[in-house]
């Protein structure tokens, strides 16, 4: 961790070759063919999404559902603030990089530089580098965020041991109309096909209805994150509509031991 915030280069990708492929040819062709099977319609009220960040293997057809629904509104965002769970580094906090730049096979992402130190300085966040560096949570979601948006700048936070409060704080602080919120979460872990499906049912309705005091660890890793959306959601008056909502027993077959995967929507309200 450092105490003060100053720009210190690009993160490189941890998880190319694994979650989705490492050769740039084949990581467009494969984000491209996912986003044209997606069935999500288009919303021009769009302003966030919740999507699942597991290899693209299992999940990457789900997240194209949620990022699908963004298609339309190129031109209309100048950043995206992507949001999820550390799954390898245990701190405290909301946890921003130092870097200038996230970098995938399709190229390097830059980081709105300005809006983290503001959250540095404003106290929301600590500028530490340590949870970044292996985590796949926020990396698996930026080649969508290219396809579709270019190199349009992101701020990627990653919660550790913190509030549902504090999380919710930085998000409300950047969650402007020019601002997309990605929520990066994965559901259920490690359940039997039947016992996936209907816990995910469960988060699911409790998502959709904004009840966020409903969803703990157990129901999401990003249960924070998603806490966060959804009481700055609620305070607007914003809604969440499901899209997808599948398991890896769907994509690969094995039905003893699945994660949960499921895409929402957030759309200003009827």
């Amino acid at each position: 961790m450092v105490s003060a915030y100053a720009t210190s280069g690009t993160r490189p990708p941890a998880v190319a070759g694994s979650f989705y492929p490492r050769s740039a040819d084949e990581l467009s062709r494969t984000v491209a063919d996912l986003l044209s099977a997606a069935r999500a319609e288009e919303r021009a009220s769009v302003c966030g999404i919740i999507a699942p960040h597991a290899g693209y293997v299992y999940s990457g057809s789900v997240a194209a559902e949620a990022f699908a629904s963004a298609r339309s509104v190129e031109g209309r965002f100048r950043r995206a603030v992507i949001i999820g769970p550390s799954h390898f580094v245990l701190f405290h906090g909301v946890a921003a990089p130092s870097h200038g730049a996230f970098a995938t096979p399709l190229g390097e992402i830059p980081i709105d530089t300005g809006a983290v130190k503001m959250l540095a300085e404003d106290g929301l966040v600590v500028i530490d580098d340590a949870p970044h560096a292996p985590d796949h949570a926020l990396e698996v979601e930026l080649p969508f965020l290219q396809a579709i948006f270019g190199a349009m700048p992101i701020v990627p936070l990653l919660f550790g041991a913190v509030s549902a409060s504090a999380v919710t704080a930085a998000i409300a602080r950047l969650w402007t109309a020019e601002t997309l919120l990605v929520v990066s979460s994965d559901l259920s872990h490690y359940e039997t096909y039947a016992s996936a499906r209907a816990h995910d049912a469960r988060t699911a309705a409790a998502i959709e209805s904004r009840d966020e005091a409903a969803i703990g660890p157990d129901d999401a890793c990003g249960h924070l994150a998603i806490r966060g959306a959804l009481i700055e959601a609620a305070r607007r008056g914003l809604a969440l509509e499901r899209l997808d909502l599948r398991n890896s027993g769907d994509a690969a077959g094995d039905r003893e031991s699945v994660v949960g995967y499921g895409a929402w929507v957030v759309v200003e309200a009827p």
